[in-house]
């Protein structure tokens, strides 16, 4: 009996003293890695952006209207989002910060790339091949950044351009569809149109079902986007098999069909770009479910 109480108390000995070790041990401070702000330029504060290289080419984007465009080699609505991811690099932190002095060291005074916001200029230089982050100077100061910053500036001119056929203004403003110009709509003279939320078609034997009108719509015109673009200068000798958008404001937007397979080629005259669009998606654009009758 005396032993088992001997037992019990060192146990409670035990547990008392694993408490006060817990309790009363020194903390270990909290080791916080300091970043550090590459600027404090404003996402939306830019009119103008500047991508120059070394060895190509520059680009350049500038506002209108709120959206961005392509001004530079040519004239093209650009990509939003990456025009924005562009842009995103003002907003970048770094746990590493420099003095700009010895550019040398950092690949700086021979720049892979500048990016030039308004006057705020962006000169990025080598690899660190420690963190695999590259060196980028701003404002009298070298950062080191994720590589996606520089990989996203130079991207292929292609793929700057927006991917779809519309301006920003004229997609939510599309009416109806004139397409009795293109081959097998001539002899019927097809025109859809949408009224008050109602699908109507000539020829009156047309008899299309709402809501196949409205999938169709839905499903590949109003939200559509192409896989790739280029620019387009229509021959003034050639006429091609054509169709326009309606838009509610009255205006139309034409487009040649240059060619229909394998993929569907759509050329839009006044804004000189080509669309590529997947044959199977293609067809059903030109072909809405009119159900026409015989």
């Amino acid at each position: 009996m005396k032993t088992r109480w001997l037992v019990n108390i060192l146990l409670l000995l035990v547990v008392l003293g694993v408490g006060a070790f817990i309790k009363f041990r020194p903390q270990q401070e909290t080791i916080k890695a300091t970043s550090y702000e590459v600027s404090s330029l404003k996402l939306n504060a830019f009119e103008h952006i500047d991508v120059e290289f070394p060895a190509k080419a520059p680009v350049a984007f500038e506002k209108v209207d709120g959206y961005w465009y392509i001004v530079k080699p040519y004239k093209a609505r650009a990509d939003q989002m990456l025009v924005m991811r562009i842009l995103s690099l003002v907003a970048a932190k770094s746990l590493q910060k420099f003095p700009a002095i010895d550019l040398t060291q950092f690949g700086l005074d021979q720049p892979k790339l500048k990016l030039k916001f308004d006057e705020a200029e962006f000169v990025f230089g080598t690899f660190n091949p420690v963190t695999s982050e590259q060196y980028v100077a701003f404002n009298n100061h070298v950062y080191l950044l994720p590589i996606s910053y520089a990989e996203s500036a130079q991207s292929p001119l292609e793929e700057y351009l927006d991917k779809t056929p519309f301006k920003p203004t004229e997609q939510k403003k599309i009416v109806g569809f004139d397409f009795s110009r293109l081959e097998q709509w001539e002899e019927a003279r097809l025109n859809v149109d949408l009224k008050d939320g109602k699908w109507t078609a000539s020829p009156a034997k047309a008899k299309p079902t709402q809501n196949d009108m409205n999938e169709w719509f839905d499903s590949f015109w109003r939200n559509i986007s192409v896989q790739r673009v280029e620019p387009y200068t229509p021959e003034r000798k050639m006429t091609y098999p054509s169709f326009e958008v309606k838009l509610s404001d009255g205006r139309k937007v034409h487009f040649d069909k240059i060619q229909e397979s394998p993929e569907l080629l759509l050329g839009r005259p006044d804004e000189g770009m080509i669309y590529h669009v997947p044959p199977d998606i293609g067809f059903t654009l030109l072909n809405p479910p009119i159900n026409l009758g015989k």
